[in-house]
């Protein structure tokens, strides 16, 4: 877990509380896992600061400047704040308040891309576990399992599970020559 001032924890309730137009556009396309399913966070206290956003798979930290970001004291504020979120290992991310209202789109796109960059895609599920294929009958076959012969197979097995409990129709087969 990353360092952070506890003393931060009720002004970041109350920014939560009162976000800016642009954090509130933001933070409904970054919550509930919308980008490659990472969790988002906003208003973190982290170190000695309180981010706007941070996705913590991702190591990313987006902050969104207001016009008062643009002042000689608070972009020199701003390096010191980036150059010791960048020491702890996180990827700092800069929009204005502008770019968001105007461009979410292209925000969107650079913060999926720097998501995307960090976190390494995932492999492919497979269903049941850990499966071997089998190469006699070119199909999957879980470990201490045996694959039942064709032989023995149910000839028109039920579609529908339902069905077989009789309160829907079976559903039939192609060649069954049946009809639902």
């Amino acid at each position: 877990m990353l360092p952070y001032n506890r003393n931060l924890k009720a002004l970041t309730r109350n920014l939560r509380n009162d976000m800016t137009e642009a954090e509130q556009l933001l933070w409904s396309r970054l919550r509930r896992k919308q980008i490659l399913g990472v969790q988002f966070y906003r208003q973190k206290p982290l170190a000695s600061y309180i981010v706007d956003f941070y996705c913590a798979a991702a190591r990313l930290v987006i902050e969104l400047d207001g016009s008062q970001h643009f002042e000689p004291a608070a972009q020199t504020y701003d390096r010191q704040r980036t150059a010791q979120l960048e020491s702890l290992g996180l990827r700092v991310i800069r929009f204005d308040n502008r770019q968001v209202l105007l461009e979410l789109e292209d925000v969107m796109s650079v913060i999926f891309a720097e998501v995307a960059k960090a976190i390494p895609p995932a492999p492919p599920f497979s269903k049941g576990g850990d499966k071997q294929p089998d190469a006699a009958l070119g199909t999957s076959v879980l470990p201490g399992r045996t694959q039942p012969s064709p032989t023995n197979a149910e000839p028109n097995p039920p579609l529908c599970k339902r069905g077989a409990r009789g309160d829907l129709p079976l559903a039939s087969t192609p060649d069954s020559g049946e009809t639902p």
